[in-house]
């Protein structure tokens, strides 16, 4: 209703998958653009299907998969985690020991994506389901501490399972993605190679300006992780409005007065920790299948931080705040890094900006201005360092001066004009 926005007048509109016009316009739009994306059909905005971006964006869907597992376990049931990179390991190595190929030194069967990929979420899920009880004894922070250790005993897990995780340094390499009815044979589809997403899907002419021989492997990629971000979004939207999704939401507000009320406390955490571990063993084995070879410190707590740092920052209990903050966290040392470039090239080359460049980089070891150094002068930060105070500074400032994140921020903007020039 316009000038009420969070007005309902019916239980049925209220918990509706899109409740309002604006939402179903929005969505409409935002599959529109998902798909022009890797065709560089957008208007402005065509640079996003060349292959460094859309291996980029890539990333993005793949951790927006396991964001959208983690916002159940801790915006919707309100169990502390910092495990979630754990889970994805524990997918990833299913994925690989049954898909990968056996060799000298270590195992793998060679099964098809249609067997590993299942797997892995359900080897990630029965983990969960085995940690889940510790969840029923401790909360908050004893829980976050908890799932903290799973990191590390993960770590000298994978560390010391050569079999199963290749050589410390080196890795082992992924099964590819690609769809093939059994081990051995010609894959029906393949999309880590460039070519027709499907037989009769070449050239593509769906637009004047639009016209594609053939799709590079990151566009066939995207696709499929595409897929695999919409099916797990409304499962994880139709999950909120169900009974069981209540129950979380009841748990995670008062857990005493939920089960003094009914709610099974101890079911209700264990589904969460479930679910959410299942989607973290998909998003594990897709990533490092797309990546090709993962070495066992790519599982660490840094990986399982930024998770924590999408949900607060996009919005914690939200499936638009989980994208929200997935693109930020995940596109935002992108972005830095390119503005600190354009910086420093302005400082060298005496450009306009070049005073900002001069106040932003530092340049010599005998500078003290400048607090980001490309060349490791002085006590300088890198773009490393900086993106992870930034994220450090950005969980800070969301918790105390916007607990609901980005999303939040949009809700008040678009609660503002919704009910403008009436805005009280």
């Amino acid at each position: 209703m316009r000038g009420r926005p969070n007005l309902y007048t019916e239980y049925q509109s209220e918990m509706g998958l899109f409740p309002t016009t604006t939402k179903k316009i929005s969505v409409a739009l935002l599959g529109v653009i998902a798909l022009l994306v890797p065709f560089s059909a957008l208007p402005f905005l065509g640079f996003l299907g060349d292959s460094g971006w859309l291996v980029l964006i890539n990333k993005t869907l793949i951790y927006a998969i396991a964001a959208l597992g983690l916002n159940l376990l801790v915006g919707v049931a309100g169990q502390v985690s910092l495990g979630h990179s754990f889970f994805m390991a524990v997918g990833a190595y299913t994925a690989v020991v049954l898909g990968g190929e056996a060799g000298r030194t270590v195992w793998g069967l060679g099964l098809p994506i249609w067997i590993w990929l299942p797997a892995a979420g359900l080897a990630a899920a029965l983990v969960g389901i085995l940690v889940a009880p510790t969840a029923v004894r401790v909360r908050g922070l004893y829980l976050a501490f908890v799932t903290l250790g799973l990191v590390f005993i993960g770590l000298f897990l994978w560390r010391n399972l050569g079999k199963i995780a290749g050589g410390p340094s080196t890795g082992r390499p992924w099964p590819e993605l690609e769809i093939a009815l059994w081990r051995d044979m010609d894959p029906i589809i393949s999309f880590a190679s460039d070519g027709p997403l499907w037989w009769w899907l070449t050239p593509i002419n769906w637009l004047p300006w639009v016209h594609i021989e053939e799709m590079s492997s990151q566009a066939k990629t995207y696709f499929f992780v595409l897929f695999f971000v919409v099916v797990f979004a409304l499962i994880s939207k139709n999950l909120m409005r169900t009974r069981v999704g209540r129950s979380w939401a009841a748990i995670r507000d008062r857990d005493i007065a939920a089960e003094v009320m009914g709610v099974a406390e101890a079911r209700g955490k264990t589904q969460a920790f479930a679910i959410s571990s299942f989607y973290a063993g998909i998003a594990g084995a897709v990533l490092a299948s797309v990546v090709g070879r993962m070495i066992p410190e790519s599982w660490d707590l840094f990986l399982a931080i930024e998770f924590v740092a999408i949900i607060l920052i996009g919005g914690a209990g939200t499936v638009a705040g989980v994208f929200f903050g997935t693109f930020f966290v995940v596109l935002t040392p992108r972005i830095v890094e390119d503005t600190t470039n354009w910086l420093a090239t302005q400082s060298s080359e005496g450009g306009t900006f070049a005073w900002l460049g001069n106040l932003f980089i530092r340049t010599s070891p005998d500078d003290y201005i400048g607090i980001v150094s490309l060349d490791a002068y002085g006590p300088g930060l890198s773009i490393f360092q900086l993106n992870v105070v930034l994220f450090g500074v950005l969980i800070i400032v969301f918790l105390i001066v916007e607990p609901l994140g980005i999303y939040g921020i949009w809700i008040k903007v678009r609660n503002y004009w919704k009910g403008w020039p009436f805005t009280y």
